[in-house]
């Protein structure tokens, strides 16, 4: 029966890449996918479950749905991803609203679970996190000219902070071949923007013969007609000479990388299974800028974690001063039940999210100061369409990852189709996001 099903995505880009392939699933089982869940009979919301806060959005959209099943509006609620994987007996007791969940291994039965909550029938899938990863077509949610692209699955990392380990499972890199399958038909897509995704990208390959492959796939995906590809996470224990080498030499892989550091401090790194100390950072980022010029930095930080005392924050605070990094993400420590860290002894929650104000305060500063050093340099940006509040175009170079940083905003005496690539001058910023004017090649 051809059904209607309105799908929520929640969470990162690999959730994202997920939620793509239960769609298309849908779409090849004859499913309507309905932009609305307002006359819909599923609702899929497929959730985050990494840190307590992702559990709370993930709670708040699931009880939206049911306010609208109560209200005859939609049918069923089926539940997805990494916060019935973590908490399996607590969403099925605690959200009757809830007709099916499926786990991370369990994306696959998508349609059986639709067919089964349809029939009035309780469904439950949760199969192995640790097998291969499965090959579906996707629905592209992203706009037509960027893509996710996963290069694998789960974490061999262990950082006792982080739940990520038992919610996806051990490191398993998809093959080659399919990866490169999948590229080549987001090309033929008109995709412009491939964005190389994993919880790890930089372990590619080490679950097949203990060598690293993320370089030789890297090459392989250059030889596509991309034009830009943008590389999210690389772990800074597992960079070589090699990766380093063609992330320089290759002029479609953007010279933006995201690095989560977490912190500097070495007893911190250590109680939290991080690997290479703080001298060794500061190397790799020192390495890094001297071979790759023009090198935009991203990373994490957290905040508050055990062993951090003001200390230890301190030489947090002048690492960051002194790295300068003009990207970076801050979060308070979140205890997590199950991880290691959460019985360690840790400042609190309050103390916590100051300190993260205080580093976000850090960032900011250094943010406005890179982007002041761009005033009146011409930047390649991909627009991403006319903005009517501020009506100008809006667009990013290659230092915007779409969805975590921000953007360009530009004005133009023509009219630009998103998904062009153009030049424009940087004239300023607002709230921390560059302002600029097309330069009109002549």
């Amino acid at each position: 029966m051809p059904y209607k099903i309105h799908f929520i995505s929640l969470g990162c880009a690999k959730n994202v890449v997920n939620c793509e392939q239960m769609m298309a699933l849908c779409r090849d089982a004859g499913y309507t996918l309905a932009e609305t869940p307002q006359g819909a009979d599923v609702a899929v919301v497929n959730t985050c479950g990494f840190l307590s806060s992702a559990n709370e959005e993930a709670i708040e959209n699931i009880l939206r749905m049911g306010v609208l099943k109560k209200d005859g509006q939609l049918r069923k609620i089926i539940v997805s991803g990494c916060m019935p994987q973590r908490y399996q007996k607590e969403v099925r007791e605690e959200l009757p609203e809830v007709d099916g969940v499926l786990g991370t291994g369990s994306y696959k039965d998508i349609v059986e679970a639709v067919e089964a909550v349809m029939q009035g029938e309780a469904f439950g899938s949760f199969d192995d996190i640790h097998a291969p990863v499965d090959e579906f077509d996707r629905v592209l949610t992203t706009p037509k000219h960027y893509a996710y692209l996963r290069i694998a699955e789960g974490c061999d990392n262990w950082c006792a902070f982080c739940i990520i380990p038992k919610l996806r499972g051990r490191y398993r890199s998809r093959p080659m071949a399919a990866v490169l399958a999948e590229a080549k038909e987001l090309a033929a897509q008109g995709v412009r923007e491939l964005i190389v995704v994993a919880q790890d990208i930089t372990r590619y390959g080490t679950d097949w013969d203990g060598e690293h492959h993320l370089a030789d796939l890297l090459e392989e995906l250059c030889r596509l007609d991309f034009h830009w590809i943008r590389l999210h996470y690389l772990y800074p224990d597992q960079m070589d000479e090699r990766l380093i080498d063609v992330i320089a030499c290759e002029p479609k892989i953007l010279k933006y990388l995201d690095i989560p550091l977490q912190h500097c401090n070495d007893e911190i790194l250590r109680r939290m299974n991080r690997k290479g100390d703080k001298a060794y950072i500061e190397d790799l980022l020192d390495t890094l800028r001297r071979r790759i010029p023009g090198l935009v930095l991203r990373t994490s930080i957290i905040t508050g974690l055990p062993g951090e005392g003001e200390e230890e924050f301190e030489e947090l605070c002048q690492f960051l001063w002194d790295q300068r990094m003009p990207r970076a993400g801050v979060f308070p420590y979140s205890p997590e039940e199950g991880t290691p860290a959460a019985q360690m002894e840790r400042v609190d929650a309050e103390e916590a999210e100051r300190r993260a104000e205080l580093v976000v305060d850090i960032q900011s500063r250094i943010m406005d100061e890179w982007n002041e050093s761009l005033m009146g340099e011409t930047l390649e940006v991909l627009c991403e369409g006319f903005d009517g509040q501020s009506m100008s175009y809006v667009g990013r170079s290659y230092a915007e990852s779409p969805d975590i940083d921000g953007k360009i905003y530009f004005s133009s005496e023509r009219e630009i189709e998103a998904g062009s690539f153009v030049p424009v001058r940087v004239t300023g910023a607002m709230d921390g996001e560059l302002t600029g004017e097309l330069v009109e090649e002549v």
